[in-house]
C-alpha cells in the first residue's frame, strides 16, 4: 500500500500551490522539502497578475496581500541616460494588475500555512528525497537521505532546474550568454517603486526596488564570472557605482565577494515530462531565464494545470498515468513560447548591448514608442504579467 496518493519532492512554488491545490480536492498529499525552512536568498520574488489573479479564485487574495511586499504597477528602464517607461500592468483585467515584490519566503510560508488545515497535507521539511522507487518501469515513490521509503500512487517531481529526477527523459537546450552576479544594495533615495533596469554599452544592470534596499543583478557575458573576481573587489565596485546615483552605497554594502551570488543562467526543457508514476514540473521541467522574472510564475501555472485535470481524478482513485501527458500538452506551448521570446531578447539586445564598445546615444526606435505612446505600454505588460495561456483554477474543493 502507498504511503501517500500523491508525493510531492520539493516546497517551492510549484510544489507548495500543488499540494495546496491536490489537498483542497481531497487527495492525501506529502510535501518534501530538503531545507528546514523558507529563510534562504531567493532571487525570485516577483509575483505576477497571473499568480495573484490564482490566488483571488482561491478566495486567498487579501489574505496574501497582508503579507509585507512592494507594488510595482509600471516597469521603466534607463537606456543611455534616458529614462523611459515600458510597461504599464494597470490596465489589465484582472484583480491586482501590479507586480508584488514579495520575499520569497514570506510566499512560501504563506502557501504552507494555507494548506494546512486541510486533513490531507503533511509538509515535512529537513528530508531529502535523493531516488526514484521503481518496481516493473512504473515510479511507486521515493527514497530519502536517510534510507526511508516514501511510497506514492504519484510523484511530482519539483525540485528545481537543478532537478535529480530528470534522467532518462529528453532535454533541449536552448542556451544563454548570460550569467549574473546578485547582491543588495542600501537605498539612499525616494521614491519608492522605481524598479528598472540600465542599459548601456557593455553594461546591463537590474534593479528591483524593495522598500529598504535595492536588489540588484549585474548582467555580464556567459562564462566571465572568474575573470571579473580575479579583477578585484574595487573594480567590481567601481563597474557597479558607474551604474548611476541609486548604487552610491556599494562600497559600504559589497565588503566582501561573500555577499556576491553568481547566477549561471541554464535555458533548457524536457521534450517529455512524464513517465509511468512520475510528473515533473516547474523549473524542473523548463529552465527559465530571469529575464522578466517569470520562472515562479510559469511554475504555478504548471501546478494549476497539474491540479485542474488531475486532481479530481485522484481523489475519485482513478488511475491518472493515462492523463500525465495532458499536462505536458497544455503546458508546453506557455514554455516554448517564453523561451523563445527570452531568446529572441537574449540574441537582439542582451547579447549585443554587453559586447558593445561604443557609447549608446539613443534608446532604440522600439523603446522611444513603448516610452511616448502610453496605449502600447500595455502589450509588453500583458506579456509579462499574464504569460502565454495562463491558467484559472478548475480543480474542485473537497467538502
Amino acid at each position: 500500500m502507498p504511503d501517500t496518493e500523491l508525493c510531492i519532492v520539493g516546497g517551492g512554488p510549484a510544489g507548495l500551490v500543488a499540494g495546496l491545490l491536490f489537498a483542497r480536492a481531497g487527495v492525501k498529499t506529502l510535501v518534501l522539502e530538503r531545507h528546514g525552512d523558507f529563510l534562504r536568498d531567493f532571487r525570485g520574488d516577483t509575483v505576477h497578475p497571473s499568480t495573484l489573479r490564482i490566488f483571488a479564485e482561491l478566495g486567498l487574495l487579501d489574505a496574501l496581500l497582508s503579507r509585507p511586499h512592494d507594488r510595482a504597477d509600471q516597469f521603466g528602464a534607463r537606456i543611455a541616460g534616458r529614462s523611459v517607461r515600458v510597461a504599464d500592468f494597470r490596465h489589465l483585467k484582472v484583480p491586482a494588475p501590479f507586480i508584488a515584490l514579495m520575499p520569497q519566503w514570506d510566499f512560501l510560508d504563506f502557501v504552507a500555512e494555507a494548506a494546512r488545515p486541510y486533513p490531507g497535507f503533511t509538509l515535512r521539511q529537513s528530508c531529502e528525497a535523493t531516488a526514484l522507487i521503481e518496481e516493473d518501469g512504473v515510479v511507486r515513490g521515493v527514497r530519502t537521505a536517510d534510507g526511508e521509503a516514501v511510497r506514492a500512487t504519484l510523484t511530482l517531481a519539483c525540485d528545481g532546474r537543478g532537478s535529480r529526477f530528470r534522467g532518462g527523459l529528453p532535454s533541449t537546450t536552448v542556451g544563454s550568454p548570460m550569467d549574473v552576479f546578485w547582491f543588495r544594495l542600501p537605498k539612499t533615495a525616494e521614491p519608492q517603486n522605481q524598479s528598472m533596469g540600465v542599459f548601456d554599452a557593455g553594461r546591463i544592470f537590474v534593479l528591483i526596488d524593495r522598500g529598504a534596499y535595492w536588489q540588484c543583478a549585474s548582467v555580464f557575458p556567459k562564462g566571465m564570472a572568474d575573470q571579473i573576481r580575479a579583477e578585484g573587489l574595487d573594480a567590481f565596485r567601481a563597474r557597479v557605482r558607474a551604474v548611476g546615483p541609486e548604487t552610491a552605497g556599494v562600497d559600504q554594502a559589497l565588503r566582501s565577494w561573500d555577499e556576491v551570488k553568481l547566477l549561471s543562467v541554464s535555458v533548457d526543457r524536457l521534450e517529455r515530462w512524464h513517465r509511468p508514476g512520475l510528473l515533473v514540473l516547474g523549473d524542473a521541467a523548463h529552465a527559465m531565464s530571469p529575464i522578466g522574472g517569470v520562472g515562479i510564475n510559469l511554475a504555478i501555472q504548471d501546478a494549476v494545470a497539474a491540479a485542474n485535470i488531475l486532481a479530481a481524478p485522484m481523489a475519485a482513485s482513478v488511475d491518472v498515468g493515462p492523463l500525465l501527458h495532458k499536462v505536458q500538452a497544455r503546458r508546453m506551448m506557455p514554455a516554448k513560447r517564453t523561451q523563445a521570446l527570452q531568446r529572441l531578447i537574449q540574441n537582439r539586445i542582451i547579447a549585443p548591448t554587453l559586447a558593445a564598445s561604443r557609447p549608446m546615444t539613443t534608446p532604440p526606435l522600439a523603446i522611444r514608442l513603448l516610452d511616448s505612446v502610453p496605449l502600447l505600454r500595455r502589450i509588453p505588460a500583458r506579456v509579462l504579467g499574464m504569460g502565454f495561456r495562463p491558467e484559472r483554477v478548475r480543480s474542485p474543493e473537497a467538502s
